[in-house]
């Protein structure tokens, strides 16, 4: 399908609506669709198709499995086809639900052979780190997309916030320098389009709306040769999938590098010694309240061939198995291993250990660099535990069973 798909999403629900706003005012000929999960506990999710002048067509799908996010995933590409069949739509805006994460729908509408062009999530800098530190669960605040859906306000912002390659930042008089500074250090690859500021300008150029006879080019714009606004250019920029989904793997994850500004921090801890899981058990919490936000891969001395996910928010904190390590594959398990996690093991290894590590970033206004990292090597095994050798550090007590529920 040849219609250009943004999708815009973030909990941030009054910088999501005026990004929306913008690009439906900037883009002629473009819609939005939107999926209202609020409805779901009736049995139904509502779905809106409206443009700059207002509401175009409403229905309902119903619920699949009681979960209201499949329901959208069902009904999202049949609506966009629909939109792409009519030939009047230039650009079809997929605004999400409040707590829908872009990373699925992203991928929904890249399967469904649609054209997507950008994921923009919208941010108010003022909330980063409130909602950072919001460790209630999503049920709490009504924001649940299904009812054995266990996620925090905390964990979905961050998965909202670093999936994105654009967001879109609300003019927020209430945000300070330490704000913007730690929206910054979360995601420093991602394009940051002030909301207020994306107005057209003179002389822009970028990409064109592919395939369609009658489509917006972003350089030249539409109506009276008008070149698209910044936020519209960046919506139309293109979007890769696959390294989207790569750059969040941890095994591969495109984490942040060391940084230092305006009272936020973010500190990057790498090592390639082990950790004793009892040591790190016993203190995950201080571990985990020591930062508004941490993330990376690390691995235990009992589970030597297990790559280990650590993922923070909020004060709580998700340790999940990603699979084996590439040192613990046999070599002929290699050639099935995509070039960016060869790569990424690559930088990562160790003539002893392979591309087995500790690799993790905490990022955090007033983060105390020093303390994390002596809590941090405490954890380690000792000389002499290291010295014992493999065997020896297979038959530590297990303290991360009930974690990983083994």
């Amino acid at each position: 399908m040849s219609l250009p798909v943004v999708i815009v999403g973030g909990l941030h629900a009054d910088a999501r609506r005026t990004a929306v706003a913008r690009l439906l005012a900037d883009v002629p000929g473009s819609v939005v669709l939107h999926h209202d999960l609020e409805t779901a506990p009736a049995g139904t999710v509502v779905r809106t198709v409206r443009d700059a002048t207002g509401l175009l067509a409403a229905g309902e799908a119903p619920l699949v499995n009681d979960c209201a996010c499949c329901a959208l995933r069902e009904d999202l590409v049949p609506e966009l086809r629909r939109l792409a069949q009519d030939g009047r739509t230039r650009l079809a805006v997929v605004e999400l639900w409040d707590s829908v994460e872009p990373k699925a729908m992203a991928e929904v509408v890249t399967a469904g052979g649609l054209t997507l062009t950008g994921v923009i999530t919208a941010v108010d800098p003022a909330l980063v780190l409130p909602y950072l530190g919001n460790g209630d669960d999503l049920a709490e605040r009504g924001l649940a997309a299904a009812a054995t859906d266990q996620r925090t306000v905390a964990d979905t912002f961050a998965r909202q916030l670093e999936y994105a390659t654009v967001l879109a930042v609300a003019d927020s008089p209430e945000a300070d320098d330490e704000d913007r500074e730690l929206l910054s250090q979360l995601h420093p690859t991602a394009r940051q389009v002030p909301i207020a500021d994306s107005r057209p300008r003179d002389g822009a150029d970028g990409p064109s709306v592919a395939g369609r006879a009658d489509g917006v080019n972003a350089a030249d714009g539409a109506a009276g040769g008008r070149p698209l606004a910044a936020l519209a250019r960046a919506a139309l920029a293109g979007f890769d999938v696959e390294a989207a989904a790569a750059a969040q793997h941890p095994a591969c994850a495109l984490l942040p590098a060391e940084a230092d500004a305006h009272g936020v921090a973010t500190f990057v801890w790498r090592r390639h010694r082990p950790f004793h899981p009892g040591r790190l058990y016993a203190a995950l919490e201080d571990v985990t309240c020591a930062a508004a936000r941490s993330r990376g891969r690390f691995w235990l001395a009992d589970r030597p061939d297990t790559l280990l996910h650590w993922d923070a928010a909020g004060g709580a904190l998700c340790v999940e198995s990603a699979g084996p390590w590439l040192a613990a594959l046999p070599d002929a398990a290699w050639d099935m291993i995509p070039p960016v996690r060869r790569a990424a093991a690559a930088l990562d290894w160790h003539p002893e250990h392979g591309d087995r590590c500790q690799h993790l970033v905490f990022t955090s206004p007033g983060l105390d660099r020093d303390g994390l990292a002596r809590l941090l090597e405490s954890c380690l095994l000792t000389d002499a535990e290291y010295a014992a050798g493999r065997d020896a550090w297979k038959r530590l007590p297990p303290a991360f069973d009930t974690l990983l529920e083994v």
